[in-house]
């Protein structure tokens, strides 16, 4: 019997992916092991390897496809004494269709009920029978619309949320002009309410839609580009983080003429190769290092919130964010506090470089249980950076530079970074964030202490 190769899942929260590239062709033969294809998710290529032996006989997903979801067929595996005419897509189970009750008798004192008109609700491109009773037409906010018929199904091919429109009808009923004139952005469509907030949590807003956005802007002003996978992604993940998490924030400023004059006697220090270091240590390398100390000194800010629970996590596994084109990677450096700084520098070298080609297993960029975010050299003197779930905390780090300061009634002149930490406060209150921030600080302007 023939066997499908599936969309695989490449981590927990993959749900789609592209199918890049096919490395086989039908009618190859397979054995399991044999690298079939690549996927690309939003954030990494894997390759695709087959767990069965047989033959190619059937590609479905053409190679360059995107959007493919996880478990959709992508081709059949032909086995033993099967040909050709054998290699066809299994289709996904359909669901069992639900028993319409049929209306009992009436009884004598009562009038006839109703039975319940059976709607078709598309699962899986099937069509299932459920029992339920007809609804009032509902906008995206589950208010109830009046539209003509007309209006909504012109609504519905256009993308259009139909309660965004302004009617023109009677008593405000939507019709066929108006979704033409919101079509045409002729007329704007309403601003989207706030939905109300669902059971134990808060509700996720995605702001304006498409179609409010392009009616504010003349047709021909803009370049229009699609959003690929990662941007999706970040998208979604920081629009979760900035409402579900409650944020606070914490700055101050370092100094760091210890930090430089260490940094250069370290990397001067260094043996050469071919006439080059065979090392240099970032500024950055040091914040890694003395961030996981500031973590496991004060251990209850090494916290992540699980709902009904905390996690105060072993190591200072700490991730570090990685500007890439499209998007963002955060790359972790795991048990962070027991490497060294060479150590620390090679690793995030190293996982940069692959983060930028999309080189990068899961296992690499997922988990984590703090993060820092380093925009020095590009001049950002102070900035907040958004929590990535599921930290607790996050470091924000501005560029070093020289400023002018008083110390005992005179006026001197030295070299500073300010940093501000991004706080989940159902992990870590206040008072526990700035025990953790001021840990970072003594590490941080006394560098040997690294080394403790």
């Amino acid at each position: 019997m023939s066997i499908n190769i599936t969309m695989p899942a490449l981590s927990p929260t993959m749900e789609e992916g592209k199918l890049a590239k096919w490395h086989v062709k039908e009618g190859d033969s397979v054995s399991s092991g044999d690298v079939i294809a690549e996927i690309e998710t939003d954030k990494a290529t894997m390759e695709v390897e087959a767990v069965d032996e047989g033959k190619i006989g059937q590609i479905v997903v053409p190679e360059g496809t995107e959007n493919v979801k996880v478990n959709a067929v992508i081709a059949v595996l032909l086995t033993e004494g099967e040909s050709a005419a054998d290699a066809k897509a299994a289709p996904a189970p359909a669901p069992k269709a639900a028993e319409v009750p049929k209306p009992e008798a009436p009884k004598a004192a009562e009038a006839p009920k109703a039975a319940p008109a059976p709607v078709a609700s598309a699962v899986s491109g099937t069509a299932a029978v459920t029992a339920s009773a007809p609804k009032p037409p509902a906008g995206a906010n589950g208010a109830r619309v009046f539209a003509s018929p007309l209006a909504k199904r012109l609504a519905r091919e256009a993308g259009i949320d139909v309660g965004a429109i302004n009617g023109s009808g009677p008593h405000g009923r939507v019709v066929r002009s108006d979704v033409e004139a919101a079509k045409s952005g002729k007329v704007p469509l309403k601003a989207a309410p706030a939905a109300a907030p669902a059971s134990g949590g808060a509700a996720l807003s995605g702001g304006m839609s498409k179609q409010q956005v392009l009616a504010l802007y003349p047709e021909g002003s803009y370049e229009l580009v699609p959003n690929d996978g990662m941007r999706k992604v970040v998208a979604a993940r920081l629009t979760e983080a900035k409402q579900t998490i409650p944020h606070f924030y914490l700055t101050l400023d370092c100094r760091i003429d210890a930090l430089m004059a260490a940094r250069e006697q370290i990397n001067a220090a260094a043996p050469l190769k071919d006439g080059k270091p065979t090392y240099k240590l970032s500024v950055n390398d040091f914040v890694m290092k003395a961030w996981a100390a500031a973590l496991m000194k004060v251990p209850t800010a090494n916290a992540t919130w699980a709902g009904d629970s905390i996690l105060y996590h072993k190591h200072a596994d700490v991730a570090v964010a990685v500007a890439v084109p499209g998007g963002l990677f955060t790359p972790v450096v795991k048990a962070c506090e027991t490497k060294s700084l060479r150590q620390i520098s090679d690793e995030v070298k190293d996982l940069a470089s692959r983060a930028r080609s999309k080189k990068l297993s899961p296992a690499e960029y997922q988990g984590g249980t703090s993060s820092v975010s380093n925009l020095g050299m590009y001049g950002i003197t102070n900035f907040a950076a958004v929590i990535n779930p599921p930290h607790g905390t996050i470091l924000a780090v501005g560029v070093g530079e020289e400023r002018v300061y008083a110390e005992k009634g005179e006026i001197k002149v030295g070299q500073f970074m300010t940093v501000t930490l991004s706080c989940d406060h159902r992990a870590v209150d206040g008072a526990l964030g700035a025990e953790l921030l001021a840990a970072f600080k003594a590490l941080i302007e006394t560098p040997v202490m690294m080394l403790a």
